[in-house]
């Protein structure tokens, strides 16, 4: 296993010394996000597009530091049924083009979320009541989703990209394991998982569980961990819309690896993916707001190196 970043992860950073940080560290690969809901602080879609000299000397840049680009990411909402879905959907098109130019196999991303008929925004359904929760869902995936992704699916493959990364995320139509199959059953296997388990660890599913049941269809894993915070927890439950900066009231946080879940659960972990099949970049991304950024992430490295399995 290679251990990564998501370069968002120091997007305090320079290009530069980003680079240097990553070097510093000792990672191996890196992710660097093209835009949508990251600000993209280290690629500048429009610029590396337009210009092979742009994308040789990014590539000379990384690799003369040792590193190798794993991903490109675009996580984002091409299916908001407002003026934001188109600008994320061209986005979304040209990250796939880039990463096609720059010869990376993977692009990570969401499945986007579609709002309901005549809903001006995205509207995640999570119950199956009132009974028009099912009849907002069936018109969200087989007259939204499912098109869409067809179409995508058949773009990515025209370039060449045959493993598109869907973080398993809330507020996206794709959330777990049973709806990544679903979409992956009605598009094909070019849709994969970026298997993060700091999602699923707040919606109270089992991770290592879900990694035996995605088996192949994991492509990529990034490397983030989440704290249930018991007394919250316990009043409210781990449904949680409090601001990620309010860390004392809310139920959960996302949280440097260690600290939400031991060594012991990342071992186990490593293990599940090995189990799966999974022998490839475990990116590590930090949202702890309690640690900075550059310790946050020596901590993450430090633990991921006792835990990876290399077989070499």
């Amino acid at each position: 296993m290679k251990i990564g970043m998501i370069t968002d992860s120091l997007g305090a950073l320079s290009f530069e010394a980003m680079l240097a940080a990553a070097a510093e560290l000792k990672l191996e690969t890196l992710e660097f996000a093209c835009g949508n809901w990251s600000t993209a602080p280290h690629l500048d879609l429009g610029a590396m597009l337009d210009s092979v000299a742009a994308r040789r000397d990014f590539a000379a840049k990384v690799a003369d530091h040792g590193l190798a680009v794993a991903a490109l990411n675009c996580s984002g909402n091409p299916l908001h049924p407002g003026p934001k879905g188109a600008l994320h959907h061209r986005i979304t098109l040209d990250t796939i083009r880039l990463a096609s130019l720059m010869g990376v196999d993977r692009v990570v991303m969401m499945s986007g979320l579609p709002g309901g008929p005549g809903d001006a925004n995205p509207n995640w359904i999570v119950t199956d009541w009132p009974p028009e929760c099912l009849e907002i869902q069936r018109y969200q995936w087989e007259e939204k989703l499912i098109p869409y992704w067809r179409d995508l699916v058949a773009y990515a493959n025209n370039l060449g990209i045959r493993k598109l990364c869907l973080e398993l995320h809330g507020h996206q139509a794709v959330y777990n394991v049973h709806t990544l199959l679903k979409l992956r059953a009605a598009v094909g296997e070019t849709v994969g998982a970026n298997y993060d388990p700091s999602h699923p660890m707040w919606m109270n599913a089992d991770p290592l569980a879900a990694v035996r049941a995605l088996g192949p269809a994991i492509y990529y894993v990034h490397a983030k961990d989440t704290r249930i915070e018991p007394v919250p927890a316990g009043i409210d439950g781990t449904l949680e819309a409090r601001p990620g900066e309010r860390i004392a009231e809310r139920s959960w946080n996302y949280i440097t690896l260690g600290y939400g879940h031991g060594e012991t659960w990342w071992r186990r972990f490593c293990t599940a993916l090995r189990l799966a099949g999974y022998d490839d970049v475990l990116s590590i991304e930090h949202e702890d707001v309690m640690m900075s950024p550059l310790e946050g992430m020596r901590k993450s490295v430090e633990l991921l190196r006792r835990v990876a399995i290399n077989l070499a």
